[in-house]
């Protein structure tokens, strides 16, 4: 069942701000698709973001989940924190993001598990980076330019 705003019977991320979210309605939010957990290379001349497919050391290639979510930071002390402020600073967030959508006011997918109410969905879509990373683990920096790769900018992009 979505939860929805019991005055306008609207699910909650189509009426409230991302800073008029609970705790748990903020974490649902996420879509499962792990490309947050993806290593990044920023061109610093132009600012372009390019993607690689290099998982952070506690991203499940298989589920899209961190491994240890809760103790995170002391695995990976540079793991963002995502927060209101945060989602509307950052530039690399994929547009399939719902924290994205709900910051530029934007409705979520079909396929995501709060629309569908199943959390295979993400993947069933091809969103999800399930089964098309590699670890960064044991990898030199110098190394990432090597895997760089272009994910759907919306469902159904395949270019």
């Amino acid at each position: 069942m979505v939860p929805v705003n019991s005055e306008s019977h609207r699910p909650f991320w189509q009426t409230k701000t991302l800073e008029d979210m609970t705790h748990d309605e903020w974490e649902s939010l996420c879509d499962g698709c792990g490309r947050c957990c993806l290593n990044k290379l920023e061109d610093w001349d132009t600012g372009a973001i390019y993607w690689t497919n290099i998982a952070c050391t506690l991203l499940d290639g298989t589920t899209c989940r961190c491994k240890n979510y809760e103790d995170r930071f002391d695995t990976v002390p540079d793991c963002v924190q995502l927060s209101p402020e945060t989602v509307r600073n950052l530039k690399w967030l994929p547009p399939t993001c719902a924290y994205r959508l709900v910051r530029d006011g934007k409705d979520l997918y079909w396929w995501h598990p709060l629309v569908s109410q199943d959390p295979q969905s993400v993947h069933d879509a091809g969103i999800s980076v399930k089964n098309q990373t590699i670890s960064e683990d044991g990898m030199e920096p110098e190394e990432y330019e090597k895997f760089l790769i272009e994910w759907p900018e919306e469902p159904g992009d395949t270019e």
